[in-house]
């Protein structure tokens, strides 16, 4: 931890990006100070789901201290060391497992010790990344950076909004120093992968699902392989709903996502449409991440070995830009984007590159 011997508090204003600027102070060792949070709102300060979230990393990490205002509008966080271990957490139904899980995937490599954590609650709703993709494409995310030897995410209980029920396992080791990225040939997509799962209603509505999206699909592409899931009695949740979860792979790796839930009134093929065409438009802006993906990507590039990475991306999501500024404060790091072909005008891919840090996990020397 270089940073210890710096006391200066950053300090950042409003409830967005929250999640990824404690990720960053705990990583950093950075105290962190976030006051205004919601404070014109008619209900102002945290909400339940950010203090649950902020007790989950309260017990990922060992001596992390957490300051919260009487008002809930300003929080303090000063980091400790990342401990890992083996922890289970109830989340709140307000949302979904994925929101808990994304910041905890950028911390656990560096832990002391290998996590295994269980979280409760909504598996897959549409404000967050659900479970499937989490365990299809942001896990493989990892692996581009050498964090791969026993993690796994294991799906145990569905559980749809509103009242939850489901149950997921998260398993990473840990590493000494992530790998540097050079990932710039997006490559052709040559295969679409899709889970379709439907809980307490018919197990037809799955079936319905892989044929509507099928009938977009196949136009494009013939190794298309569309897996129902099926969860019976106890392990289907407390609530009824269902989802698609579709994955393209390119020949040199890049993986592009996209997702639709269950919604009232729309049919089982409204949603594989939606998914459909949200997968054809994510694939349409080429790239080797997608944008689900972007923050965690360049996140590990930061934090890798002292060399230059560089990766080819579509244009960055408004999470991505301040992000790309959170680390600037953070790390001191800056990236270096320019156009990735710069003799077509209407080719909207950039490469982004950086030096890395060269962060080693110095939790597990302590071990």
């Amino acid at each position: 931890m270089a940073a210890l011997g710096t006391t200066s508090v950053l300090h950042f204003s409003g409830h967005q990006y929250l999640r990824h600027r404690l990720v960053l102070s705990i990583l950093s060792g950075k105290p962190v100070k976030i006051d205004k949070i919601r404070s014109d709102d008619k209900n102002p300060g945290l909400r339940d789901y950010e203090v649950s979230l902020l007790r989950l990393l309260e017990r990922v990490t060992n001596g992390t201290v957490i300051e919260i205002s009487v008002t809930g509008t300003a929080i303090l966080l000063k980091p400790g060391v990342i401990q890992g271990g083996s922890i289970t957490h109830e989340c709140p139904l307000s949302r979904s497992v994925g929101y808990f899980l994304e910041p905890v995937i950028m911390l656990a490599p560096f832990a002391k010790k290998p996590l295994q954590l269980t979280l409760k609650g909504i598996t897959s709703d549409d404000q967050d990344l659900s479970v499937d993709l989490i365990r299809t494409a942001t896990l493989p995310h990892l692996q581009l950076f050498g964090i791969s030897e026993g993690l796994e995410l294991r799906i145990k209980k569905r559980g749809s909004p509103p009242l939850g029920g489901g149950e997921v396992q998260f398993i990473c080791p840990i590493v000494k120093q992530v790998k540097i990225l050079n990932f710039v040939d997006p490559g052709r997509v040559k295969r679409i992968r899709g889970i379709a799962h439907a809980v307490r209603v018919s197990p037809q509505f799955s079936n319905r699902m892989i044929e509507a999206a099928r009938s977009v699909l196949n136009r494009y592409i013939p190794d298309i392989y569309l897996y129902s899931d099926v969860y019976k009695g106890e392990d289907s949740g407390k609530s009824p709903g269902y989802a698609l979860s579709l994955l393209a792979e390119s020949t040199t790796g890049a993986i592009h996502c996209s997702e639709a839930v269950s919604k009232p009134g729309a049919t089982p093929e409204d949603i594989a449409l939606l998914a459909s065409r949200a997968l054809l438009s994510e694939i349409k802006r080429g790239g080797c991440v997608d944008r689900k993906h972007q923050t965690l990507v360049l996140l590990m590039m930061v934090l890798g070995s002292e060399d230059v990475g560089r990766v080819r991306m579509s244009e960055p999501s408004p999470r991505t830009i301040q992000f790309l500024r959170d680390v600037r404060d953070y790390f001191g790091t800056s990236f270096k984007i320019v156009p990735a072909n710069k003799d077509d005008p209407s080719c909207m891919e950039l490469i982004y590159s950086c030096y890395g840090t060269g962060y080693v996990n110095a939790n597990r020397t302590l071990s």
